[in-house]
């Protein structure tokens, strides 16, 4: 879905990792950005709000690391 604006309105659940450390493709970056941490990419299913005031069902994507917190959201799916 790309860089749509929404905000998460459920808490996530079935939460998984997809990658941890060197496994994070984005490491560079999100240190550069976000600090040194051990980075993992995780995914999750929420309700969610776009942007346009739409209400669904999501699989979504975000990296987190452990002081430093969950950042960069993103969709990937619409479960219907």
């Amino acid at each position: 879905m790309g860089n749509v604006v929404f905000e998460i309105l459920s808490e996530i659940r079935e939460i998984e990792t997809i990658a941890a450390g060197r496994g994070v493709h984005l490491r560079r970056y999100l240190e550069r950005t976000y600090g040194t941490g051990r980075w993992r990419k995780m995914k999750g299913l929420a309700t969610v709000q776009l942007s346009d005031g739409s209400i669904l069902e999501a699989e979504i994507h975000w990296f987190e690391a452990h002081g430093i917190g969950r950042k960069d959201f993103k969709i990937k799916r619409v479960i219907r």
